[in-house]
């Protein structure tokens, strides 16, 4: 039964990492492109809290949840199908991390611009290119992850 529980709050919380990762990038996209500075600043500020409750916490949930089990199985870390899972959690969480940090400075950003009744400036384009710019290879990082989670593939074998 434990084995069971640990492996269900593995697969949930990759479930929402990537969902809560996808629809917000989706608002945050959709908005922005949307140039309706006082929805962005709304949108801004929901992203940012949807990171910090759910995104983070899956964050640090799955390497303990995956490393629990990976233990409990006796799985070596060298298993090609492990070891390709955690290059790519790693990538995937070296791009999330400034992208937490572009989206507080867009949030801020576009509040800003929503309070004194102005455009998005210049420096938010800048800072979006690059959350755009990191979001897309954790996106797809995270369908390997997904993909290496389920097929278990020998890689190489």
């Amino acid at each position: 039964m434990e084995y069971l529980f640990v492996k269900y709050l593995h697969v949930v919380s990759s479930t929402l990492l990537f969902g809560t990762g996808l629809g917000s990038a989706f608002y945050l996209l959709a908005t922005t492109l949307s140039r309706d500075v006082r929805a962005v600043a709304v949108v801004a500020r929901m992203v940012v809290r949807a990171d910090w409750l759910f995104t983070a916490t899956t964050a640090v949930l799955q390497p303990l949840t995956g490393f629990w089990l990976v233990h409990r199985l006796q799985l070596p870390l060298s298993t090609p199908w492990l070891k390709a899972s955690i290059v790519c959690y790693v990538l995937a969480i070296a791009c999330w991390l400034p992208v937490v940090w572009l989206q507080m400075r867009l949030r801020d950003l576009a509040a800003e611009a929503a309070r004194e009744g102005t455009a998005l400036p210049p420096r938010y384009w800048q800072l979006f290119r690059w959350w755009v710019v990191l979001g897309v290879p954790a996106f797809f990082l995270f369908l390997a992850l997904f993909w290496l989670m389920i097929a278990k593939p020998a890689l190489g074998a």
